[in-house]
C-alpha cells in the first residue's frame, strides 16, 4: 500500500480522500447496499453477489429485467415495470421502492439509480438495490398505532354517547344524572387503566378477578356496603375491547342493584362467581337479600339492548336474566377466545 492509499492527501490546506477498492466496498458493505447496472439496449442486468442474494435468483454474468420481474410482489409488478421502462426516455435520477417475495418471506427493496449516457446506442443506468424491510414494517407499524388509536377514540366516543342516554332514561334530575354518568365514565377509565398494553403482551395486561374488582369497587367501598360483594372468577387476561363491554355490563347490573336489587337494602350481598367450560366462560351474577321479587321487570330498553348487542359481537356471547323471588340471578356467556382482546 502506497503511503496515500486510503489516507487523506492535502492539496494546499483542503484534504482530498483517495478511495482505493477494497476500501470502496468496505464501504459499501457497511452499508449493505448492492450493486447494479442495466444496459438498455438488451434489458440485461448486471448485479454483484449481494443483489442475487437479495433477489433469491442464482449467481450469472447477467439477468434480464424479465427474470427480476418474476420476484417483484403483483401488487407492485405494473408500478415497477412502468417506472423502470420510463427511465429509457427520461434520463436522470431514478428511485422507486417495492416488495419481492421470496418463497414466503416479503421483502421491501428500494431500488436507486441514475442514468449514464456514452451514446444514445448505448444507455446505461448504473445504481443500487437496498434492502428498506425494517423502515417499512416500522412505518406500517406507525401507521397501525395511529389507526387503532383513532379507532379506539372513536368507539370510545360512541360507548360515552351510549352511557349519557342510558343515564338520561334513568336519573330523576340533573344532579343525579351527572353523579351516574361521571361515576360510570370514571368506571371506564380505571377499567382501560388495567388493560393498557404492554409491549409483547397485549391482552395479558389485566386479569378477569381484578378487572370485575375494579369495576365493582365504587359500590362496596362506603361503609354502608363494605365487604357486601363477593368475586370469585378464573384466573385470565383480559383484552382493551372486552373490558370494555364488561364495564358497561357490570355497572348496569350493579346501577340496577343499587337502586333496585339487593345493593338497596342494608342485608343484600352480591356474588360474582365464574367457571370454564369448554371453550366458553360463564359469569354468575347473584343477588341476595334485596326486596323481593314479584314480577319480571321490562328489559327492552335502550341500554338493555345495547348492551345485548355489545355482548354477541365483541365477546360472541349472551345475558340472560333470571329474575328469582331473592333477587336476580344473571348469567354472562363468552367465548374464551375472545376474551383477549
Amino acid at each position: 500500500m502506497s503511503d496515500t492509499e486510503g489516507a487523506a492527501v492535502f492539496a494546499g490546506d483542503s484534504p482530498r480522500q483517495v478511495w482505493a477498492p477494497d476500501h470502496l466496498r468496505l464501504a459499501i458493505d457497511a452499508a449493505r447496499v448492492s450493486l447494479w447496472s442495466w444496459r438498455l439496449a438488451d434489458d440485461k442486468f448486471a448485479m454483484d453477489e449481494r443483489a442475487f442474494k437479495l433477489w433469491g435468483v442464482p449467481w450469472s454474468d447477467t439477468v434480464s429485467f424479465d427474470q427480476l420481474s418474476a420476484h417483484i410482489h403483483p401488487a407492485d409488478r405494473d408500478r415497477v415495470q412502468a417506472a423502470f421502462a420510463a427511465t429509457r426516455a427520461v434520463p436522470g435520477p431514478y428511485e422507486i421502492d417495492f416488495r419481492i417475495m421470496l418463497g414466503e418471506d416479503i421483502r421491501w427493496i428500494s431500488a436507486r439509480g441514475q442514468s449514464a449516457e456514452p451514446d444514445d446506442d448505448d444507455k446505461v443506468m448504473f445504481g443500487i438495490f437496498l434492502d428498506v424491510t425494517d423502515r417499512k414494517q416500522a412505518e406500517e407499524g406507525s401507521e397501525l398505532l395511529a389507526g387503532e388509536m383513532s379507532h379506539r377514540v372513536k368507539n370510545l366516543l360512541a360507548i360515552a354517547s351510549g352511557l349519557t342516554q342510558i343515564t338520561s332514561r334513568s336519573a330523576g334530575s340533573v344532579e343525579e344524572m351527572t353523579a351516574q354518568l361521571t361515576q360510570r365514565l370514571m368506571s371506564l377509565g380505571r377499567a382501560h387503566d388495567l388493560v393498557r398494553p404492554l409491549p409483547g403482551e397485549q391482552g395479558k395486561a389485566a386479569l378477569l378477578g381484578d378487572l370485575m374488582s375494579v369495576l365493582l369497587s365504587p359500590y362496596d367501598e362506603t361503609g354502608a356496603f363494605s365487604g357486601r360483594i363477593r368475586v370469585a372468577v378464573p384466573r385470565m387476561g383480559v383484552g382493551e375491547a372486552t373490558a370494555t363491554t364488561l364495564a358497561m355490563v357490570v355497572h348496569e347490573l350493579a346501577t340496577n342493584s343499587v337502586k333496585h336489587g339487593a345493593l338497596s337494602e342494608p342485608a343484600g350481598t352480591l356474588d360474582v362467581s365464574g367457571r370454564t367450560e369448554n371453550d366458553e366462560v360463564r359469569i354468575t351474577w347473584a343477588e341476595t337479600g334485596g326486596p323481593e321479587v314479584h314480577s319480571e321487570p321490562e328489559m327492552a330498553g335502550f341500554g338493555s339492548k345495547m348492551i345485548q348487542r355489545s355482548v354477541s359481537a365483541q365477546l360472541a356471547g349472551s345475558l340472560t336474566y333470571d329474575w328469582q323471588a331473592t333477587g336476580l340471578v344473571a348469567t354472562l356467556v363468552m367465548r374464551k377466545d375472545r376474551m383477549a382482546r
